[in-house]
């Protein structure tokens, strides 16, 4: 698909039907994560992938906004790989939203419905899964395909004027 059409198409999905994610679609998704630019490309994220009906119960359990997609990826921050500032400003949580976004767009590249949805700061969705104490979960991002059931969002395309949103200095 080209680049303008991934972009104008890509809208979130808040009901998604049973059929399972094809594993190649998965594994190409997965690969745009895996380069997605970070900070001094310290790569400082985990992606862990929920599919089973354990995990799948456990995020269930601590996070809200599954809507019944078959596969989420829970995209982490790794404060122990991270680039930090003088200052102290961590890279991780941008890092991770960066890798998200690279994968959003190449699901909807290959006709994977899908929406981020926020974890950042989740310690029960970490604890629940055992996750170590340098991982932070940033964001679940179920992907899937959209239920007939879900008329997307009708807020869509209404986006501000360009001039309100940028300013040349």
């Amino acid at each position: 698909m080209e680049f303008e059409k991934v972009i104008r198409e890509r809208s979130s999905t808040r009901r998604f039907s049973e059929k399972k994610l094809e594993r190649e679609k998965l594994e190409k998704i997965l690969e745009a994560g895996r380069i997605a630019p970070t900070a001094k490309n310290t790569q400082d994220f985990k992606i862990y992938i929920i599919e089973s009906e354990d995990a799948i119960r456990k995020l269930d359990k601590t996070h809200p906004c599954r809507y019944g997609a078959p596969t989420s990826l829970l995209v982490c921050a790794d404060d122990a790989a991270g680039f930090a500032s003088d200052e102290g400003h961590k890279s991780g949580v941008i890092d991770a939203s960066i890798v998200a976004t690279h994968m959003l767009l190449e699901a909807t590249n290959l006709s994977v419905d899908n929406i981020w949805t926020w974890a950042w700061g989740n310690q029960e969705l970490a604890d629940i899964f055992g996750l170590p104490e340098t991982i932070e979960p940033v964001c679940v991002l179920p992907l899937g395909y959209r239920s007939e059931e879900d008329k997307g969002s009708k807020m869509h395309d209404q986006r501000k004027d360009i001039s309100e949103l940028v300013e040349y200095l």
